[in-house]
């Protein structure tokens, strides 16, 4: 039977969603809500994802901005972007019970600093400002200690200290290809520059964007599912532009979609960043074959098999 739905061909492009990082942030209020019961506070979003985050607060999460405003006696999570140094500090100072659910990833870079600073250097932290990330990891280290840098055009006018030796780090969720840039031109201006052991920007970024590029020649749009203050969603949105889709939607859920823009797509690309839960990608798809006569390709680049560990209190 033939259908009378115009044809199309979505690539559901994989890896996507939820990374180890992601996954472990959320187990934690979970897990905590489990075995302290309800309430559980959790200081900024856990990940930034309207769906996970109302899912949470359904099972008991209550999320607030800063420390001060959680009540005393109760249990508080740490998100998964890090925290600076003085929130923890001020936890202690209060006695409260905390749980750092800070990914790994970005303990790394936090570390990273540090030790930059302990041998004498004057870090460069590349990443956007105001990021949850960006102002935990310069809160690892006193007040100019770490110095932004945010574009080419930074990297070519920053004027660090000229008495001390130089290292960089990076936000964990930044473009691969932006990031390479600024860092060639920091490197051009300042040759002798400390770089980190191994890369900053973690696995699931890097894996996410490389997917994404091999599945936009053809595609006549592309669909990034994620929040609007998710910074791996929003630069996935700029990789598949870059790749020549100018049509590349970010939306947070199906809600979100601009149905006539679509009218005339025939391959859709489809993706989700590191905090959107599968169940969003599969609300997406049963929505588009409502309206097409869909065909779904799977276009897997890498698979990803990295899991974290629970804080001890927890695994048990």
């Amino acid at each position: 039977m033939t259908s009378d739905k115009p044809a199309l061909t979505i690539r559901l492009v994989g890896p996507r969603g939820f990374c180890a990082g992601v996954v472990r942030a959320i187990q934690i209020v979970e897990a905590a809500l489990e075995r302290y019961g309800p309430p559980v506070y959790v200081r900024h979003e856990i990940v930034h994802n309207r769906f996970v985050v109302q899912a949470l607060e359904e099972k008991g999460a209550i999320f607030v901005e800063e420390l001060e405003e959680v009540p005393d006696d109760v249990p508080v999570v740490f998100s998964a972007h890090g925290v600076p140094k003085s929130v923890p500090a001020e936890a202690r100072r209060r006695e409260l019970h905390y749980i750092d659910a800070t990914c790994p990833l970005v303990s790394k870079i936090h570390r990273e600093a540090e030790r930059h600073f302990a041998a004498g250097r004057h870090v460069l932290l590349i990443g956007h400002a105001g990021h949850p990330e960006v102002v935990g990891t310069m809160g690892q280290l006193p007040s100019g200690a770490v110095e932004l840098v945010q574009t080419v055009e930074e990297a070519q006018q920053v004027e660090p200290p000229a008495d001390r030796e130089l290292a960089y780090v990076t936000q964990t969720t930044l473009s691969v290809d932006d990031t390479a840039e600024v860092i060639e031109a920091l490197r051009t201006r300042f040759p002798e520059l400390h770089e980190p052991r191994r890369e900053d920007i973690c696995y699931a970024t890097t894996n996410r964007q490389a997917a994404i590029k091999a599945a936009v020649p053809g595609a006549d749009a592309v669909i990034v599912i994620g929040s609007r203050n998710s910074s791996n969603s929003n630069r996935l949105v700029e990789v598949a532009r870059a790749a020549g889709c100018p049509l590349a939607l970010l939306v947070d859920g199906v809600e979100h979609i601009d149905w006539a823009a679509l009218t005339v797509v025939r391959v859709l690309t489809v993706t989700a960043g590191a905090s959107a839960p599968e169940v969003l990608v599969e609300e997406v798809v049963e929505a588009c074959r409502e309206r097409f006569d869909v065909t779904v390709e799977e276009w897997t680049d890498t698979l990803e098999t990295v899991k974290f560990k629970l804080p001890r209190e927890l695994a048990a």
